[in-house]
């Protein structure tokens, strides 16, 4: 007994030993990290080697091992900051930086920074929770010479995503969803309770409810079940959750939108220009349902014609800040899918008020321009119109007329003045192309893809859409007014001497870094670009049209519109590179864009004299979420087309296409089939002739016996062998090539 309980005693007394020492450690720890921080935070400017620091703090070479530990965790955790050579410093607060983290599929990410700084190192175990898109805060702990800034993040400011798309797996006692984007990276860990009934390998929608610390799984909840993987509408559905598009209009929406009158009162069209006696219509693709334009012409005893461009006039149905209007601006811009329309308003007002459809009368806000005849804007109007569309035309239907020389088999709706009002509308078209073009105006005219789908959303046919001479003549007709009505602005606050509120389109000349990506390039392809002290879009111009009927025009053109700055809304006007206008703006689809629906309320505030009225934000604030909507649209557009592509190519395994070499890089090249636009990777493992190196300079791949050399702009015939829809990957090998796939 006796010797049991001095066992029991020891055991306890030893444990309380244990306890003892590693709160005194604790203490001594905490006790060093303050004497560390004192030192730095009072010589703020000097960076220090541990063994100094060590030295100042009068720490004993028997402790100085752990001292060091100790200095490298808190740089690692961010709280002191490390520089090159291992030396360490105080955390100044201007190395505190904030912007959006892009993941790269490796794990690790960058920061794109708010201000446009230097983009941030972040590796994967710095990252937090974070995950790709969210908007962070990161510290700047290291500037490795030559290289990148790295960092850490410290705080998360914004989730990038609120609903992860991804394929559910069942578990013994719970499940988890994997991501079908690759940049996220981590799992989520859904309880049993929160699948919403979904089976296993369905592909599910899951809310985010926990992030956790980065060290164990986020948790979520399954908040719509899409489909099995590879159905099409799955496929569509993951595409629109994936980027946080809407699928649905809030019920105060559809209560206002419902309560909307569909009368047009005798008061209304006193107050407007009446144009319902002018032959005027409406040109959109054949599967249009909504209407923003009509287009008329008039002859004057002068001479001059007088062009009108009409314009869905939706201000008169949204009021501002009304519970349509600030849905609209967090749409920001319709988005057209393959297979569907996710439109920024509801259907009663995108495809029956608003829209300009034939023989009813319509509302609309109208740029009347009497025009030389040479197409040179003489005199305009700006002013509300009431209008009533005489016929609904399509591209195909207006190619139809322009192809035949006598009208036959234009239909019975055709008529001669239709068909003498178009042809002398093609006329203006080409003049106001030519004078464009002549002062500089960039024509990219690059083909793009074509997906037929049945009703069920399966492709059943790809091609190219055609470009015919009705497209550019309403493109031509729709460029005028928008630079008509930022010119008018423009007027005004010459006249005026005073500041008018727009909002601008814009588009930046290529940053040097793209520029200087661009010249190396096409240095490469055997070109030469040469530029002065200012790259105009005239050279810019030129140099694409003297590599025209070359095989390298596409890719090329290709390279050349990646490497200009995306065009974006704004309240300063520094002009539109790519069509060399110095003002511009965007007037004429107010149903599917937002900035168009603030242009009209400002004209019509400016045009009265009345105040403006009170808008959701301020327009800056306006312009770059309307800027940000519509990159994200433009990304799930393309997204939905590689679906199909993918889904259609699975058809086509075995089969041998013909294409050019689209990219290139160290693990391959990319093939893009010119018949369809769709695009595949020959990886290097299938290269077995030889051990291919990877030229980033030529942008080629070279055989280092055979010397045998894959570079871009290259023809070559592939055959497809794989296809994974979920990442919406096409394999390629080339023509005759042995695999063992």
């Amino acid at each position: 007994m006796l010797q049991k309980c001095s066992l029991c005693i020891r055991g306890i007394n030893t444990g309380d030993m244990v306890n003892q020492t590693s709160k005194k450690n604790k203490m001594k720890q905490s006790r060093m990290t303050k004497n560390i921080l004192h030192a730095l935070e009072s010589r703020q400017k000097q960076i220090y080697k541990a063994r100094q620091l060590a030295g100042m703090l009068k720490i004993p070479n028997a402790e100085y091992q752990e001292f060091k530990r100790l200095v490298k965790a808190l740089a690692e955790e961010g709280v002191i900051q490390r520089h090159k050579g291992n030396r360490y410093g105080w955390v100044r607060k201007d190395l505190e930086v904030t912007g959006v983290l892009h993941v790269k599929t490796q794990g690790y990410g960058f920061l794109i920074r708010d201000d446009g700084g230097q983009d941030v190192f972040v590796s994967q175990r710095n990252m937090k929770s974070a995950i790709h898109r969210d908007r962070v805060k990161v510290r700047i702990w290291a500037q490795p010479v030559g290289k990148l800034p790295e960092g850490k993040v410290v705080d998360i400011l914004e989730r990038g995503h609120k609903v992860i798309v991804g394929e559910f797996q069942e578990g013994r006692h719970n499940h988890f969803v994997i991501p079908d984007d690759l940049k996220i990276g981590r799992d989520i860990y859904v309880r049993r309770e929160h699948s919403s009934g979904a089976q296993n390998g369905q592909k599910v929608a899951v809310e985010i409810t926990d992030w956790s610390d980065g060290r164990r799984l986020p948790e979520g909840t399954v908040v719509q079940v899409l489909g099995n993987a590879g159905d099409p509408d799955a496929d569509v559905l993951s595409v629109i959750y994936e980027h946080g598009l809407p699928v649905s209009f809030p019920k105060a929406v559809v209560a206002q939108v419902k309560a909307v009158s569909e009368e047009i009162t005798e008061e209304e069209i006193e107050r407007r220009q009446d144009f319902r006696g002018i032959l005027t219509f409406t040109i959109d693709p054949d599967n249009a349902k909504d209407f923003d334009d009509a287009v008329s012409l008039e002859y004057l005893g002068n001479g001059n014609v007088r062009l009108g461009v009409h314009i869905a006039d939706v201000t008169a149905y949204v009021p501002a800040g009304s519970a349509v209007d600030r849905e609209a601006l967090r749409r920001g811009t319709s988005v057209y899918l393959v297979d569907r329309v996710i439109p920024m308003l509801p259907e009663r007002l995108s495809n029956k008020l608003c829209s300009l459809v034939p023989h009813e009368d319509r509302l609309a806000f109208s740029v009347i321009m009497e025009l030389s005849p040479d197409a040179v804007v003489q005199d305009y109007t700006i002013c509300e119109t009431i209008i009533n569309s005489d016929h609904r035309l399509t591209y195909e239907d207006v190619k139809n007329i322009f192809d035949s020389e006598n009208g036959e088999g234009r239909g019975d709706t055709v008529n001669e003045e239709l068909v003498s009002v178009l042809a002398d509308m093609r006329d203006i078209s080409r003049k106001l192309f030519t004078r464009w073009r002549a002062a500089g105006s960039i024509d990219f005219d690059a083909p793009e893809p074509s997906i037929e789908v049945d009703a069920k959303g399966n492709p059943v046919k790809l091609g190219l859409y055609p470009r015919w001479e009705s497209h550019k003549l309403v493109e031509s007709f729709m460029l005028l007014a928008n630079r008509t009505v930022a010119e008018h602005i423009h007027s005004l606050r010459t006249e005026k001497k005073r500041k008018y509120s727009f909002l601008y389109r814009v588009h930046e000349k290529p940053s040097g870094k793209k520029l200087e990506g661009f010249m190396q390039f096409i240095r490469a392809m055997g070109y030469s670009f040469q530029v002065g002290k200012r790259l105009t879009p005239k050279q810019f111009q030129r140099f694409l049209d003297s590599i025209k009927g070359t095989r390298h025009e596409i890719i090329i053109e290709m390279v050349a519109l990646r490497s200009m700055m995306k065009a974006m809304y704004t309240t300063k006007n520094i002009g539109h590179f790519g069509l060399a206008f110095k003002h511009y703006t965007h007037f004429t689809s107010p149903i599917r864009r937002y900035p168009d629906l603030i242009v009209h309320r400002l004209l019509k505030a400016y045009v009265s004299g009345a105040a403006l009225p009170e808008f959701p934000a301020n327009l800056n604030e306006i312009g770059r979420s309307c800027t940000e909507r519509e990159i994200i649209a433009q990304k799930a557009e393309w997204d939905v087309i590689e679906v199909k592509q993918a889904a259609y190519m699975e058809r086509h395994i075995g089969d041998e296409f013909d294409g050019i070499i689209s990219g290139v890089t160290g693990f391959g090249f990319f093939v893009e089939i010119t018949e369809f636009l769709v695009e595949g990777l020959v990886h290097v493992r299938e290269l077995g002739d030889d051990y291919y190196v990877f030229d980033e300079k030529r942008y080629s791949l070279t055989g280092e016996m055979t010397k045998k050399t894959y570079k871009l702009g290259d023809p070559v015939r592939i055959q497809v062998v794989r296809i994974d829809r979920a990442k919406r990957n096409i394999d390629f090998i080339l023509a005759g090539a042995n695999s063992d796939q």
